[in-house]
């Protein structure tokens, strides 16, 4: 193939698409094969030629829903009316064609197979062999890019760092530079989900509930404790979406999530998820009591079996979700050397289980009005379960409010209040919105997180201080 018009040779990690086909690959490997996952190294030592070849002929991926460049794509539509196009990609073969296939923009593909790695040098010579030097035009994104650029008539860059963009415009050759992602920290902290954090302030409850709010150890300790589990959380969030790439994709929100929409790069994930719950625990260890430290990694191991497994069957999944809340505020209890209270840790369970059932009737809801009656992406439940979650939820809610009521006549919840008969107001506020809640859901309204849609609705918040108040006034009065 040596066209008289110099051809556009396309990269496709990182350019064509905004993620890593191999990454993707083994994270889908580790995700289906658990601990057999082992292997993968031992493929690698054989060579990255021979690893790709195994991931792809057992990992299928769905490669409509990749997420591509459209200002790569636009760009390459317009080229393809008047020059041949060619993927050349250090990607498995496999799924080259696939996506060449799907995409019907390239005349030809070039890829790795079981022998040849096409990256850096080897794709650089076999592009020579076929064009010549200086016989094409070549759109990449990465240092490994480089030597291919020296060998081509115009360098097209895309999303690249800014040294390396530096170094292309000084071999001579700059052909422009496509930019589509937004800032690499701003994205990545996004990733994080700081919204999430909001739910550690349940660290604060044990604080509060044993009126040692004007201790300033505690509150140093309980401040470092939320700083700790936002880290640990976080880190759960990162490991959780490099997981669902696929289920993400197939979502109407969360295919917008910066790894499965491409904006963050996956390798910035898998550095960043086990690094910052490694800090969390190296903290807890020098400054916090050791059973923190413990409920620490213990939630961190349960988010890790709730992303990997768990959350696909059904109960189970929240039964967990529920456990994960009322970890934190057994976390709260240990960082204060306190004795765990059974009323607020059965309050928990209760309360979170139902919140955890809102969260899956929602989420059903949402599928049978879409005329989906199978099983749940990633799910246990079908979209005929919505009656008995709603049954066992609203159940467990109420439950909750009779846990509560049992706490107030506790002969040492007594001991603590000027006023313990006032505490009883505070059992219609919590069945008022756990009413709200449920019939809010019921009729397709809850679109949250139901903590988060709780941080956000006026008339949850406006509960929360009315049930503030009412224990502030029965220890005051």
């Amino acid at each position: 193939m040596k066209p008289t018009i110099r051809p556009l040779v396309v990269d496709l990690d990182g350019t064509l698409v905004r993620t890593d086909i191999l990454l993707e690959s083994a994270i889908r490997y580790c995700k289906l094969n658990g601990l057999r996952s082992i292997i993968i190294p031992f493929w690698l030592i054989r060579g990255k030629a021979y690893l790709k070849a195994h991931l792809a002929e057992q990992i299928s991926l769905d490669v409509k829903q990749l997420p591509y460049n459209q200002s790569v794509i636009t760009y390459l539509e317009h080229e393809k009316s008047h020059r041949p196009l060619v993927l050349a990609t250090a990607s498995h073969q496999i799924y080259a064609k696939q996506i060449a296939d799907h995409l019907k923009l390239f005349d030809r593909v070039i890829a790795s197979d079981q022998r040849t790695n096409l990256s850096s040098s080897n794709k650089r010579d076999q592009l020579v062999a076929l064009f010549g030097k200086h016989g094409f035009d070549y759109i990449g994104n990465s240092y490994d890019d480089l030597t291919v650029w020296q060998s081509a008539e115009k360098a097209i860059l895309v999303d690249p760092d800014p040294g390396l963009n530096k170094l292309v415009k000084n071999q001579g050759n700059y052909g422009g530079l496509i930019n589509s992602r937004s800032p690499l920290v701003k994205t990545l902290f996004m990733a994080l989900r700081p919204h999430q954090w909001l739910k550690n302030l349940l660290l604060f409850i044990p604080l509060l509930t044993s009126h040692n709010f004007f201790n300033p150890e505690l509150i140093f300790n309980t401040l470092v404790a939320f700083l700790l589990f936002s880290m640990s959380a976080s880190s759960g969030y990162l490991f959780n979406d490099l997981l669902d790439l696929d289920s993400d994709r197939h979502h109407q929100r969360k295919k917008q999530r910066p790894f499965a929409s491409g904006e963050l790069p996956l390798h910035v994930g898998i550095i960043s998820a086990p690094l910052l719950f490694l800090v969390a625990v190296g903290i807890s260890v020098m400054l916090l009591p050791k059973l923190f430290t413990i409920i620490l990694i213990l939630y961190f191991i349960m988010t890790l079996l709730y992303s990997q497994w768990l959350k696909q069957i059904m109960s189970i999944d929240t039964i967990v979700l529920a456990t994960l809340y009322t970890l934190r505020i057994l976390g709260g209890t240990y960082v204060c050397n306190l004795i765990p209270s059974f009323w607020i840790l059965a309050f928990s369970i209760f309360l979170f289980f139902s919140l955890a059932m809102v969260k899956r009737y929602a989420e059903l809801f949402d599928n049978r009005s879409k005329g989906k009656n199978e099983k749940a992406m990633g799910r246990g439940y079908f979209p005929a379960d919505l009656d008995i979650i709603s049954n066992l939820g609203s159940a467990s809610g109420y439950l909750s409010v009779m846990v509560l009521a049992l706490y107030i006549q506790d002969d040492k919840t007594i001991m603590l209040y000027q006023t313990p008969e006032i505490l009883w107001l505070a059992c219609p506020v919590l069945l008022f919105w756990i009413s709200r809640v449920w019939i809010l859901t019921h009729r397709g309204e809850m679109h949250d997180d139901p903590v988060l849609f709780a941080i956000k609705d006026r008339e949850s918040l406006l509960s929360g201080v009315a049930f503030t108040a009412i224990f502030i006034l029965a220890m005051m009065i």
